[in-house]
């Protein structure tokens, strides 16, 4: 809060990146509304915590649901960085923008990174404000507020979900020199089911033989004392691997002063 108050007493300073505007002259009132938006981006690659390793993506979207246009400011307060100067936005009646980890970075000068940030984005509504010429911002009334939603998604995987190829083979093991396999799995039918490349040409006999070496500790040397014959193979197309999570979340207006309908 402290933060808030602090932005609002400052924004006399800001510079308007948006549109170029330097703000010379203003005035806020405690009547300003405004939205709080955690962000999360970027990755994290090791068990450091508190987020499990993955990608993170954060994108807040704003629509102005009013039938006259509204303009706001917004600006981020990146974790333990300084506070970043305030965008300018106008939009019209029933238009929307957007705000994605790309735009956070930017205007807090960090483009290049790629580790996780996580901050805040504030969006403010004013209430009473006025700017150098030739720009003017007029009052907005009690009632306008924004639509302001924020999705969240966390991937786990390096590439987009895809379609999984599997091939099923049935193979017996006519000998076993090594004496490393059970006697009971020796000319006996056997099924295994591994994943498979596509448009790659494989040996298969050597990936059942590399599966047994792993399962009963065969050296890789020792691999021709086994000997295997294929029976069968058939392939299938198994479910889309998948390991993302998403979130939306609905913000509230607040404001220093009451509004009908928000929450002091």
């Amino acid at each position: 809060m402290h933060k808030i108050c602090l932005w609002l007493f400052l924004v006399t300073i800001l510079t308007i990146t948006s549109s170029g505007v330097l703000a010379e002259e203003s005035t806020s009132t405690n009547n300003d509304v405004f939205y709080v938006a955690k962000f999360v981006c970027g990755s994290i690659f090791s068990d450091e915590g508190p987020l499990r390793p993955g990608h993170y993506d954060t994108s807040i979207s704003i629509l102005n649901k009013h039938h006259n246009s509204t303009t706001f400011f917004w600006n981020v307060s990146m974790n333990d960085s300084p506070e970043s100067h305030a965008t300018l936005l106008t939009l019209d009646t029933f238009q929307s923008t957007g705000i994605n980890c790309q735009d956070i970075k930017r205007v807090s000068g960090m483009q290049d990174r790629t580790e996780l940030v996580e901050g805040f984005v504030l969006v403010t509504v004013p209430q009473t404000y006025n700017v150098a010429e030739p720009s003017t911002i007029t009052t907005s009334s009690d009632n306008q507020h924004l639509e302001v939603q924020v999705f969240y998604t966390a991937n786990a995987l390096d590439s987009l979900p895809h379609e999984v190829v599997y091939e099923k083979i049935s193979f017996y093991i006519i000998q076993d020199r090594t004496k490393k396999i059970p006697e009971d799995m020796i000319r006996t039918t056997l099924d295994v089911t591994l994943q498979s490349e596509l448009n790659k040409i494989s040996n298969t006999e050597m990936k059942v033989k590399k599966l047994l070496s792993e399962s009963f500790n065969i050296d890789d040397e020792q691999l021709d004392d086994i000997e295997i014959r294929i029976k069968d193979v058939s392939i299938g197309v198994g479910s889309m691997i998948d390991d993302h999570a998403i979130s939306l979340s609905i913000l509230k207006p607040q404001g220093s002063l009451p509004y009908e309908g928000i929450e002091k």
